[in-house]
């Protein structure tokens, strides 16, 4: 497999001869206005450009997952690009409506047991935060990628450590996981997504797996930053298995 770092919680997967792009958020740098209640407000998303050309990123594209439509996972520029025949993969029926109604006609919703083009794709759970923001943040998910030739590939999603990872981490015991770890909040509430203790538990339930760190630095309401990330991996003798991409960077397995 091959895993391209884009920005934020976008990336390319490339498994079994199959190409997927994962939540796009494709718009230049700017503009959309910041995430309220949150720090640097004086900042339009996303932060940064996209590293690469959008057709570029869209070059050869099987399907797109989307784990769930918050704006910087499925945005307004993705629905202007990408093709509406394209096939896209959505975690419930309000996001394939939602996605449907921005017209497109090639939508299913992941199951259990899901296959397409011979991968298994396996939907797992994830908890957008602890206790009272879950109400505000909503319904995510989170993708298995089992296939033969491949190694098991987790992609957790917008989810802080909590037992339904570790369950998935014990079942399917994934040998590359992507994690969103940018430690994003509000001002109250607590984490929405893994900050580096959360990063920490998931070494620790998966000690053989290589943990790829994405959602870093793209969005204003992120406070941990990959350098700190890096550096507590260092300080806690995991930096050989947490790799934390600059976006762009690319990974094979």
């Amino acid at each position: 497999m091959n895993i391209q770092q884009i920005r934020n919680a976008t990336i390319i997967v490339e498994f079994a001869g199959i190409k997927f792009l994962i939540d796009p958020y494709l718009a230049e740098k700017g503009t959309y206005p910041p995430i309220p209640n949150s720090v640097r407000q004086d900042q339009n998303n996303p932060l940064v450009e996209l590293p690469i050309s959008i057709d570029k990123i869209i070059e050869g594209i099987d399907a797109v997952i989307v784990t769930h439509t918050h704006p910087d996972h499925w945005d307004e520029k993705a629905v202007e690009v990408l093709p509406k025949n394209l096939k896209i993969f959505v975690q419930n029926e309000k996001d394939a409506t939602r996605i449907q109604d921005a017209g497109f006609n090639n939508i299913e919703i992941l199951q259990e047991d899901t296959v397409f083009e011979g991968i298994s794709l396996v939907k797992t759970k994830g908890e957008h935060g602890r206790g009272e923001i879950l109400k505000l943040a909503g319904d995510v998910c989170g993708v298995v990628f089992k296939h033969n030739k491949e190694k098991t590939l987790y992609v957790a999603g917008d989810t802080v450590w909590y037992k339904g990872v570790q369950e998935v981490i014990r079942t399917h015991k994934p040998e590359v996981i992507v994690v969103n770890a940018g430690a994003n909040q509000f001002h109250e509430g607590g984490l929405l997504v893994m900050g580096k203790e959360d990063v920490y538990e998931v070494s620790k339930a998966a000690p053989d797996a290589k943990i790829i760190c994405v959602h870093m630095e793209a969005v204003n309401h992120w406070t941990l930053s990959r350098e700190e990330l890096k550096g507590f991996a260092s300080e806690q003798g995991i930096s050989s298995n947490v790799l934390v991409p600059d976006d762009g960077t690319a990974y094979r397995f």
